[in-house]
């Protein structure tokens, strides 16, 4: 896999270049933890060269396929970001910056998996749920929903006992 979303970084001549680069399951499978298994999603990057360092901007847009918090089914989620990463040259490599990157002069090409896959997580929601339908109805696993409403625990169903002991601590001390 390696080599596949890489950018030419020795070489380049000074003005602006385009990358295309297509994401899609193969690319997930590099990263054996990852929540995200699927996706389709297109990738350009968008570089310009100067003497002095590369400035890229990296544009992904797609969707892809996430497990849901609340039903736990798996579904297509849209996906858009940009993203600028600047490159410059130096004499061992850097990467403690996140939007900085220094790579030795002899280096020929910089593999761009790792700051993809990245990118593709931070731009994913941190409320993951399947979408509403046009009605505002959820589109979760009716299944799954019955479950959790059999196993949820309804505040206004009864007293809960337990808790008596502790209020009648309380009610003596004010």
């Amino acid at each position: 896999m390696s080599g596949v979303y890489t950018v030419p970084i020795s070489g380049l001549k000074e003005g602006r270049h385009r990358f295309e680069f297509e994401v899609d399951a193969d690319f997930f499978k590099q990263f054996e933890e990852s929540e995200v298994k699927e996706g389709n999603l297109a990738v350009t990057v968008e570089a310009d060269k100067t003497s002095s360092h590369i400035d890229m901007i990296i544009t992904i847009d797609g969707t892809v396929n996430i497990s849901c918090d609340r039903c736990l089914g798996i579904y297509s989620q849209p996906l858009s970001c940009e993203n600028r990463l600047l490159i410059r040259s130096g004499k061992v490599y850097d990467d403690s910056d996140p939007d900085i990157i220094t790579v030795p002069g002899d280096e020929n090409d910089l593999d761009m998996s790792q700051y993809l896959y990245e990118y593709i997580l931070l731009a994913l929601p941190i409320k993951r749920m399947h979408p509403d339908d046009g009605e505002g109805n959820s589109t979760c696993d009716p299944e799954m929903l019955k479950k959790l409403k059999e196993h949820s625990v309804n505040r206004e169903e009864g007293h809960d006992h337990r808790w008596d002991d502790l209020k009648t601590l309380l009610m003596n001390n004010n």
